[in-house]
């Protein structure tokens, strides 16, 4: 008789909009894959790691911080980061684009100037991270709004940081559209994309 699997502890969530709802900036074909296939890998293999181990039953975002300055957990680091960084990417962003508003709106004004020179420091932050990562506003521990890069599975969660928003560098989530056109994908993210109600949600 085959030995039981043990039980998954994380699951795929289901996407906060249709596949296609984010066209054209994104296509379907590019959220589908993104979705259906690297996320779900990261899940799966999260699932894994943390079978028989002292993080099996803990939430998420607890095994992210706590798997993060351990060594000897740095593949459970590694795909509780992108299980949790994804999950977050989805709600950042939205089928329509928006203008920032209320808090946010103030908070983007009094850290950058204004939206227009938010996104030229944010697009020339993700353009410079070199490789996979991530781009993100973040609030800091001082409160005050930041623009912060990290790469591979990095997370400003793990840095007691409040993630607002984020976009996605890795090449999966943008190779089949503009190919290696990073800065494009960018302006697209930033102009049709961003779920600025969503960020101000997570501002607090």
């Amino acid at each position: 008789m085959p030995l039981d699997k043990p039980k998954a502890h994380f699951a795929l969530a289901a996407l906060p909009y249709a596949e296609n709802a984010l066209e054209p900036a994104i296509s379907a074909k590019t959220v589908s894959l993104h979705h259906g296939k690297h996320h779900k890998a990261y899940i799966d293999k999260l699932n894994e790691l943390v079978a028989g181990t002292p993080y099996e039953g803990m939430p998420l975002e607890e095994i992210v911080k706590r798997s993060a300055t351990s060594e000897k957990d740095k593949a459970i680091f590694n795909n509780a980061g992108q299980a949790w960084n994804h999950e977050f990417y989805w709600n950042c962003m939205a089928s329509r684009g928006e203008q920032p508003g209320g808090r946010i709106k103030h908070a983007i004004e009094a850290s950058f100037g204004g939206l227009e020179e938010f996104k030229a420091a944010f697009a020339k932050a993700a353009i410079a991270q070199f490789g996979s990562g991530w781009a993100w506003l973040v609030k800091g521990k001082n409160g005050k709004l930041k623009i912060a890069t990290t790469a591979n599975a990095d997370t400003p969660l793990a840095r007691g940081e409040v993630p607002l928003l984020a976009a996605d560098l890795w090449e999966h989530a943008y190779y089949l559209d503009y190919q290696n056109r990073r800065p494009d994908h960018l302006k697209a993210w930033l102009d049709k994309l961003a779920n600025w109600s969503f960020a101000e949600k997570n501002c607090g």
